[in-house]
């Protein structure tokens, strides 16, 4: 029998090689343009001045606490949706309810609706002349322009990205294996930390690695609810903005590039996250 190329080696349509070598120069030089280009600027700009002026940028204490800021917001926002995420896929990939289709529209609602729509409206909610204001105000609690706000608004436009990694995979693989080890004595939980947890590991890892990402880059929405107090409130992506207007180009840049080189650790560790879930898919049974 003779046997047949792999996925990745056959051709998916019957173009020319012309037509194949014209989509390929199109990607590649789009992504050249769009993507490369601007990131070998932010590069050169952050070490125009050598490497000394470069590290001396992150001893400035604004940008060490918008730092700070970043990585908190994410260490909150990322477990949050981590539960909000697991939860919810369960509940929509596993059972039948009234109001299914209802939730998984409010899960992409993030998707659709501007960041800067959804900072504007822990504004009302929140601020001094919301509906919450004066109590919050009467009871010392501070959340616009202050963390809470940051967190607030960073779980808002980060929490889709876990709930639609694990929807499609649970929903595909039915309840059978679960239903086999609840007859043979298993709890709920035991199923889901036995049975069902080990099935979407890799969904839910690649879902952590996009929440983080998009939590640690947020600017829009975390713009709106921060008030831009140097020191206090504002995140890297803020802190960027605030020197550049300041005409500190090298030390926005430099800023900039921390935040690029997350974005590619984020880039390499997906791809592993992707290359060992398909190794493992290949895997004979």
């Amino acid at each position: 029998m003779v046997n047949a190329l792999p996925a990745s080696a056959a051709p998916a349509v019957g173009e020319s090689r012309g037509v194949r070598t014209l989509l390929i120069a199109i990607s590649v030089v789009f992504l050249a343009i769009f993507l490369l280009a601007p990131l070998a600027v932010v590069f050169a700009e952050a070490f125009a001045q050598g490497l000394a002026a470069y590290f001396n940028s992150f001893t400035n204490p604004d940008t060490l606490a918008a730092i700070r800021l970043t990585l908190l917001a994410a260490v909150i926002a990322v477990p949050c949706n981590l539960v909000f995420g697991v939860c919810a896929a369960w509940a929509i990939g596993k059972f039948e309810f009234f109001g299914k289709s209802g939730l998984i529209a409010l899960i992409d609602l993030p998707f659709s609706v501007s960041p800067v729509v959804a900072g504007l409206t822990y504004v009302l909610l929140f601020g001094a002349q919301g509906p919450l204001g004066p109590w919050l105000a009467a009871h010392n609690v501070h959340i616009i322009f202050a963390v809470p706000g940051i967190v607030l608004a960073t779980v808002f436009v980060t929490f889709p990205f876990i709930a639609r990694e694990l929807l499609p995979l649970m929903a595909a693989q039915g309840n059978d294996e679960e239903e086999a080890a609840l007859t043979l004595g298993a709890n709920g939980l035991q199923t889901f930390f036995k049975v069902t947890l080990p099935n979407v590991k890799w969904a839910l890892l690649y879902g952590v690695i996009l929440c983080n990402a998009r939590a640690m880059g947020e600017f829009g929405a975390v713009s709106v609810v921060s008030g831009h107090i140097r020191g206090l409130t504002n995140t890297m992506p803020l802190q960027i903005e605030v020197l550049y207007n300041d005409y500190a180009f090298v030390p926005a840049f430099a800023v900039a590039s921390l935040l690029a080189l997350l974005a590619l650790a984020t880039l390499v560790i997906k791809s592993a996250v992707e290359w060992r879930a398909a190794n493992v898919k290949e895997k004979p049974a």
